[in-house]
């Protein structure tokens, strides 16, 4: 987001007993909210072994990911090459797209105090705060990232305990309520909240309130194919259920459901894509050589049911245009 002002983020809080992120009852034959929200956080974990997998391996550089995955720096969890690949590939999508959106604010308002805020919706053990408060300075960027409550207790012990983050975060700033901030020393403020979100309404009450707003989802698409289904009894097996999946199976159903939320601009590119047009080939060459990937075809049909959607309006979003267009990659 650009320099509107953040509108109390609090009023997005569900019931005190409701632990999760607002997700409505479950209908019959489907996991409890509770039970669904554990699983949710399962798959946290999940993403932060294949993260440490990735960067283990020499895809990706980040100091952090080894403290959020309880093993010996020996025996760190290893995926299969295809599992890196896109970890790889989904990670420089999203970095690109933030990177782009700092930078243009800095290259438009050189000399002004023009405020960036940026909010992280089910932030998890994402390390991407460290990267952006640690590498650059952050004077006018305001970071929130919201999650469980229990997600962002264990944040906060970690930081707390660890000095490699406090040195990038500062010293926390606990509330009664199991939320914390930071003013990191690069600049800036960073916000934790535990909040229980109402999924369904989300984006909808953030369109209504700030003029100036970009979005970026991350989703898997293509239910309805052999590879597809698979995936979706797998999600069922961990006591998973995805409605967005049924609801916006290709990329374009995921950029019209951008643009019917009230962004002007939307666009949304399979895992695959990005991988072929947003690395350069000095990049991939240097990627192959890490593991070599004999499954071609099963790295395709796994990026093809991936999908980097993003959408934007109003002012701050120039490095967006015309560098992310859609073109024939349906």
């Amino acid at each position: 987001m650009s320099h509107d002002t953040i509108p109390n983020l609090l009023s997005l809080r569900g019931p005190r007993s409701a632990r999760g992120r607002g997700r409505t009852t479950a209908p019959p034959g489907f996991p409890s909210r509770a039970t669904n929200d554990q699983a949710i956080q399962g798959t946290d974990d999940d993403a932060a072994a294949s993260r440490l997998s990735a960067v283990s391996l020499g895809y990706l550089q980040d100091s952090f990911a080894q403290y959020f995955v309880q093993t010996q720096a020996s025996l760190a969890p290893r995926r299969l090459p295809i599992i890196n690949r896109g970890t790889y590939t989904r990670t420089c999508a999203l970095n690109q797209l933030v990177d782009s959106f700092l930078a243009e604010d800095d290259r438009s308002f050189p000399n002004q105090s023009k405020e960036r805020q940026i909010i992280s919706l089910g932030a998890g053990t994402d390390t991407r705060i460290f990267r952006i408060f640690g590498g650059r300075a952050c004077h006018n960027l305001t970071y929130h990232e919201l999650d469980f409550p229990v997600t962002v207790t264990k944040k906060s012990r970690l930081v707390s305990a660890i000095p490699h983050m406090r040195r990038v975060l500062g010293e926390q700033v606990p509330q009664p309520d199991g939320s914390w901030s930071c003013r990191p020393p690069s600049g800036g403020e960073y916000y934790c909240h535990g909040i229980d979100l109402p999924a369904e309404s989300t984006v909808q009450w953030f369109a209504k309130q700030i003029e100036n707003l970009a979005l970026v989802v991350y989703e898997p698409i293509r239910p309805h194919d052999p590879f597809g289904k698979m995936m979706v009894s797998n999600l069922a097996a961990r006591r998973i259920r995805m409605p967005t999946l049924e609801s916006y199976p290709l990329p374009a159903d995921q950029e019209a459901r951008l643009r019917t939320a009230g962004f002007k601009h939307a666009s949304a590119q399979t895992i695959e894509y990005i991988w072929e047009n947003w690395v350069s080939p000095q990049e991939r060459e240097r990627v192959n050589g890490l593991e070599g990937l004999d499954e071609v075809e099963e790295w395709q049909l796994l990026a093809d049911h991936y999908v980097v959607a993003w959408a934007w309006r109003g002012e701050g979003f120039g490095g967006w245009q015309g560098a992310y267009n859609n073109d024939e990659s349906r």
